[in-house]
């Protein structure tokens, strides 16, 4: 999986599409990611001796595959490649050249 946590992703298919975030969570067994703004589900909390019943938003995860890397320079999505530098595997844009990490 190439997308990491913190890294800026858009949405590419499904009811968010072309909604842009970050990464708060990368899960790459199940490959899914959490995106910040992204599957909104409502969640409902009971009441409890010290906290009071609330009803939550909280974000649920997605397949990996409906998002793409989102590059702030170009402002567009754009697809993530590995090269060897320096004896370290690091992520690189495929469009620029660019490292990312």
């Amino acid at each position: 999986m190439r997308i990491k946590k913190d890294d800026m992703v858009i949405v590419i298919t499904g009811k968010d599409k072309g909604k842009v975030g970050k990464v708060l969570k990368a899960m790459p067994k199940e490959n899914r990611v959490i995106v910040e703004g992204v599957n909104v589900q409502t969640k409902h909390q009971k009441q409890t001796q010290r906290e009071r019943a609330e009803i939550k938003h909280v974000e649920g995860p997605i397949d990996a595959s409906n998002v793409m890397f989102y590059d702030d320079k170009a402002k567009q999505p754009v697809k993530i490649g590995y090269e060897v530098k320096d004896g370290r595997k690091v992520r690189v844009n495929r469009k620029t050249g660019n490292v990312i990490d």
